[in-house]
């Protein structure tokens, strides 16, 4: 992803049912807050309802603390006839934001669906990036 400045499509802290026996968060907890935020931009992108359909990469860079804020950057990295690939970045801001840290990476991709679940063409981009 680009180091231009840019907003968060997710910003949440985990909570304490959230740690595995490790004290860590659970790397499921992540993979979720993941797939939720590039489902939003894969959304909004093809103009309708999507579906995972598969997690192309997904590395685990160090581990989210409980007081960590995370925030989940995604962007469409690249477009078929009915399917996306969303890039997503997991940051964790440590120490009321005085520490910036990646913290795990992914690509995941999408199929845009119709009213039945079956793949539809991608619709383009949404209004505001025409």
């Amino acid at each position: 992803m680009t180091e231009v400045r840019r907003e968060p499509i997710l910003r949440i802290m985990p909570g304490h049912a959230d740690i595995n026996a490790n004290g860590h968060i659970f790397g499921g907890w992540v993979l979720s807050q993941m797939d939720m935020a590039a489902g939003i931009v894969a959304r909004l992108h093809s103009g309708g309802p999507v579906a995972t359909v598969a997690i192309d990469r997904m590395e685990f860079i160090t581990p989210i603390h409980l007081r960590d804020l995370i925030s989940v950057y995604a962007e469409v990295e690249s477009v078929g006839r009915t399917s996306m690939k969303v890039r997503i970045e997991v940051m964790a801001w440590r120490n009321s934001g005085a520490i910036r840290v990646k913290v795990t990476e992914g690509l995941f991709t999408f199929v845009a669906i119709d009213d039945q679940a079956r793949p539809r063409a991608v619709a383009g981009l949404p209004k505001s990036e025409k």
